[in-house]
């Protein structure tokens, strides 16, 4: 089950965190993983070692947040069969603490990156059908304290994936987002660095706690569930949203 094999996969932010996490699993099972990552040495770190374990895979360095590098790169795949936009960024900060900067590079990375990857997917895929898998958050759908900007974006994500899995369904190609809540990634250890310094384990545990379920996602976690619906079994699933998030939403109340 949840073959990938002789499907090329591209996922972006694949460099670390989820986006990694998804490309070693993409390769485990059988993908052609093409890596799109902002940082080479990053991506074609997840090249090599998806390589090590017998998979197949390419780096492609590439900006997301540019239309016709993005589209320049994806030419280089001669079908593509799924993508994963997994690249983004993070601002905390309310209303009055987001400047016109701050929402302007969340924009750019997580709803603007994400449309460029889809636009300069779509055309292979209508030859000959795929997937997309768009990560959301649980900010898509739930309030989340001092992240304005990057809740915005992320309801974007959400409203994206509706739309294009409303307009595409008839050419077969199924469009779907997850919405994680707090995930283990080096994002969080440098937050917690910058932000607490000394207090580390404190902030970690009270981040953890609040999942219901007690702890953060692993990343291993978040891709076991993005492979499921990349794969032909998830053939039936088109235009949903699925919360991987310990029970946040649901039962913080």
């Amino acid at each position: 089950m949840f073959s990938l094999k002789n499907k090329n996969a591209i996922i972006t932010g694949a460099g670390s965190g989820i986006g990694k996490a998804t490309a070693m699993a993409f390769g485990k099972s059988g993908a052609h993983v093409f890596v799109v990552d902002l940082n080479k040495d990053a991506a074609e770190t997840t090249v090599n070692e998806i390589k090590q374990n017998g998979g197949n895979a390419t780096a492609l360095v590439v900006n997301v947040t540019a239309q016709a590098e993005v589209v320049q790169a994806f030419q280089q795949v001669a079908r593509i069969d799924i993508l994963v936009n997994s690249a983004g960024v993070s601002h905390i900060g309310k209303l009055e603490t987001t400047t016109p900067d701050d929402l302007d590079r969340i924009y750019n990375v997580n709803v603007k990156g994400v449309y460029n990857c889809m636009f300069g997917a779509i055309a292979s895929m209508k030859k000959n059908g795929g997937v997309i898998l768009n990560l959301a958050s649980i900010a898509s759908s739930v309030g989340i304290p001092d992240r304005f900007a990057y809740s915005m974006s992320k309801g974007a994500v959400l409203a994206m994936t509706l739309s294009v899995a409303k307009d595409y369904v008839k050419e077969g190609i199924r469009c779907n987002c997850i919405s994680p809540a707090r995930v283990h990634t080096p994002f969080v250890d440098g937050f917690l660095a910058k932000n607490y310094p000394g207090n580390e384990a404190e902030m970690f545990e009270k981040l953890s706690q609040t999942q219901p379920i007690g702890r953060m996602a692993k990343p291993e976690e978040i891709a076991n569930l993005i492979l499921y619906l990349c794969s032909d079994e998830a053939g039936f699933i088109t235009g949903c949203d699925y919360p991987i998030d310990g029970g946040f939403i649901k039962l913080n109340n």
